[in-house]
């Protein structure tokens, strides 16, 4: 008869039941650093998808060369009209240019919860600047009239930032503007912006200069066309980026640096589960001497036995993964806002959980589980059946 190659999962998890308080306070180590693992990944992910949805595959962004961000970069008018003349511009129904010069600023608002001061986008805009953001609708309100000190703001500012919620009065660049709507982006960056007529913005902030001209392409595939044609110009020194890209390279610095961060915290939590899985493997052995007498005098290979204490310390880590991941999943009904590097005002997103994300999660738990089950279960392997009988 050949000897049995593999330990009965029954057996396993039997073991792991007879123990479960040990099980379930191991189990709640290991989830614990799976909780911050993922939440770490979730809040990355959040950022970036919160960005990357703020623009649109054929909107053309257009910025100073080498500006990296709209409040670092300056168009002239001239240069704007240079843009505008661009063949490859879509029109409206009515036969409008779809074409917005932007001014962009940042201002320093007090937190509605705390008072604080923290920074906030404000953005010149038209209703040409609005239609070219289709996931942007007014839920509240209306649109702000153009040559007047009116607002709109996103969902995010209007619920974090005192002043800035429907009907009521913002104080900044020497004016009060009234706030006349609120919209919400859909999960995008521009829920975490302040808008405003154009020209009034340029004459409150006293600039010359618009931040970015945005546009819309007849065609998206023309946009290495345009991009040529715009560097190729004398007069311009302008660099043009689709706006997808755009908004995703503004995620990148704070992403990760989030993600280094929380994978360096996590893996230093980690050695702390490790070693608590370690002691309840060492402890299972301990305890169970006779029975690996047994099943070796049964015809179980020491392989067999390896994998058996393997899979038992696999099977706790998998358990406490799962519980670490659930209780991530929850921090998807959070709303968190923070200062993204790039532009120094505040955004709001939420934590994102993707199944990549989960299995990331649970990969990290199981080899969590592997390197603190490794070690107890090849000394049970080692064991020698006269040596467990005779301890039993």
């Amino acid at each position: 008869m050949a000897a049995p190659r593999v330990v009965p999962f029954s057996y396993i998890a039997r073991n792991l039941w007879v123990r479960r308080v040990t099980t379930v306070l191991t189990a709640a180590g290991m989830g614990l650093v799976v909780y911050v693992f993922a939440t770490v990944l979730m809040m990355s992910e959040g950022i970036r998808a919160t960005l990357v949805a703020t623009g649109q595959l054929d909107n053309v962004m257009v910025l100073r060369k080498g500006a990296g961000a709209e409040i670092n970069s300056g168009i002239a008018r001239s240069q704007a009209s240079v843009i505008e003349s661009l063949s490859q511009i879509a029109t409206d129904a009515q036969g409008n240019r779809m074409v917005s010069e932007e001014p962009v600023v940042l201002n320093t608002l007090p937190k509605r919860s705390s008072g604080k001061p923290s920074n906030v986008t404000v953005r010149g805009t038209s209703a040409t600047g609005v239609a070219l953001r289709p996931q942007v609708r007014l839920f509240a309100g209306r649109m702000f009239r153009p040559g007047t000190s009116e607002i709109i703001t996103g969902k995010a500012v209007a619920r974090g930032f005192a002043g800035a919620g429907l009907g009521e009065t913002m104080h900044f660049a020497g004016r009060d503007w009234r706030v006349v709507g609120v919209f919400d982006a859909g999960r995008s960056g521009f829920d975490s912006e302040v808008w405003g007529d154009s020209e009034q913005m340029m004459q409150a902030f006293r600039r010359q200069t618009y931040s970015s001209v945005v546009f819309k392409l007849t065609d998206a595939g023309s946009f290495d066309a345009v991009r040529q044609s715009l560097e190729n110009d004398p007069r311009l020194t302008l660099e043009a980026k689709r706006e997808t890209v755009f908004y995703a390279e503004q995620s990148e610095a704070l992403a990760t640096f989030i993600r280094l961060l929380g994978l360096a915290l996590s893996v230093i939590f980690s050695i702390g589960a490790v070693v608590g899985a370690m002691i309840t493997m060492f402890a299972a052995v301990a305890s169970r001497i006779g029975e690996i007498g047994t099943l070796r005098a049964l015809g179980f290979r020491r392989s067999a036995v390896l994998w058996g204490f393997l899979s038992e310390s696999l099977l706790l880590a998998l358990v406490g993964g799962l519980m670490g991941l659930a209780a991530a999943a929850l921090m998807q009904t959070v709303n968190i806002s923070t200062v993204n590097f790039q532009t120094f005002s505040e955004l709001a997103f939420q934590f994102t959980l993707t199944p990549r994300i989960a299995m990331q999660a649970i990969c990290f738990a199981l080899a969590m589980g592997l390197v603190g089950g490794f070690i107890p279960a090849w000394r049970a392997a080692r064991m020698k059946i006269i040596d467990c009988l005779r301890e039993a």
